[in-house]
């Protein structure tokens, strides 16, 4: 197996990311790599009130700016160099936004988290990672979380 020296994370705070920034801690420091973490915002276009949109999109900076924080703090616990990346999303969907952090950083490796939903909460919410695994430029690793019910 390749030894991965520039590992990308999408974190988003959930359990399952949690489990993926464990994973690929482990990769990097057995390596002797680093990794980025990155959490991308998506707009929220559909909402008619401007003001509202931007008192959300404000809280939802704060959350992600403490998401990244928490997670360089978990990688230099490790003892693992860490940068991380917040992506203003502007419409872009996750697996775009995470391909294109990939090729500009060089990442030789994606690791995310996935939470396992199939049928029709799939359907509905989507798959954040199988975007990833479709868009990625490089190999992806995909940790599982907890099935959903």
């Amino acid at each position: 197996m390749p030894a991965y020296k520039r590992i990308l994370i999408p974190v988003d705070g959930s359990d399952t990311s949690s489990k993926a920034l464990l994973a690929a801690l482990q990769l990097a420091r057995d390596a002797g790599g680093r990794v980025l973490v990155l959490h991308s915002l998506e707009q929220a276009t559909h909402v008619i009130s401007y003001e509202y949109v931007g008192q959300v999109m404000n809280a939802a900076r704060d959350v992600a700016a403490k998401v990244l924080d928490d997670a360089v703090e978990v990688a230099k616990a490790a003892g693992v160099e860490a940068e991380s990346k917040l992506i203003d999303g502007k419409g872009r969907r996750l697996g775009q936004a995470v391909a294109d952090a990939a090729t500009e950083w060089q990442a030789d490796l994606i690791v995310v988290g996935t939470h396992g939903r199939h049928g029709f909460s799939r359907m509905l919410l989507g798959s954040g990672a199988e975007q990833v695994i479709r868009l990625a430029p490089t190999p992806v690793l995909v940790i599982r979380g907890e099935e959903s019910a």
